[in-house]
């Protein structure tokens, strides 16, 4: 760099950073191509060591060195965390190869159970969209197996407005979940306990 364009240190400043940036970009990129062949790694990498250095701005330390070497510093420590991960990935790749891979049924289990999961993640979700007044009930009725006017109680409402909230918060589960064989009987289980 010339006397008039002297390199900026890094900043947290976003203006100031991108200074630093556009000065130290051709730098880095330069570091990490001589070190990977993948274009896509190179400008994830290159992405990282601005990340980094943004974060770090506040730790230069002019004292230490010059920018230049600072970022190199970064560069070499983002780039080899890089390496350090792939290596035990590919470690980890090495340890289970030979192992018994996924067959079709084993597929065909694991999908079953995400199928069978599907209807106890909708009605999860329809329950948590209840709102706390309806929830509250429903769960002491339901889930704590309280009686509706133990739960009224326990909520220091009168027992109508416990029944109300309750059959609100069983219509609200009906209308929500699609009726399919599963879902209507998960639904029912629940509902029936809090009959």
């Amino acid at each position: 760099m010339s006397a008039e364009h002297p390199i900026a240190p890094p900043s947290r400043d976003p203006a100031a950073f991108a200074v630093f940036y556009q000065q130290q970009f051709g730098t880095v990129l330069g570091f990490v191509t001589r070190r990977t062949d993948s274009v896509h790694l190179a400008a994830d990498l290159t992405a990282d060591i601005f990340l980094t250095a943004l974060e770090q701005a506040d730790s230069y330390d002019a004292r230490r060195g010059t920018p230049v070497a600072w970022l190199y510093g970064i560069s070499r420590n983002v780039v080899a965390a890089h390496f350090r991960g792939s290596v035990r990935e590919l470690n980890a790749v090495a340890r289970i190869a030979g192992q018994r891979m996924l067959d079709d049924q084993d597929v065909s289990a694991i999908e079953e159970r995400i199928d069978a999961a599907h209807d106890a993640r909708a009605l999860a979700v329809r329950h948590a969209a209840l709102s706390e007044p309806l929830r509250a009930v429903l769960d002491l009725v339901a889930v704590d197996g309280l009686a509706v006017r133990e739960a009224a109680k326990a909520l220091g409402i009168s027992a109508a407005t416990a029944r109300v909230r309750l059959h609100r918060a069983r219509k609200a589960l009906q209308k929500a979940v699609p009726q399919t064989d599963t879902t209507s009987a998960s639904v029912n289980t629940l509902l029936e306990a809090a009959s």
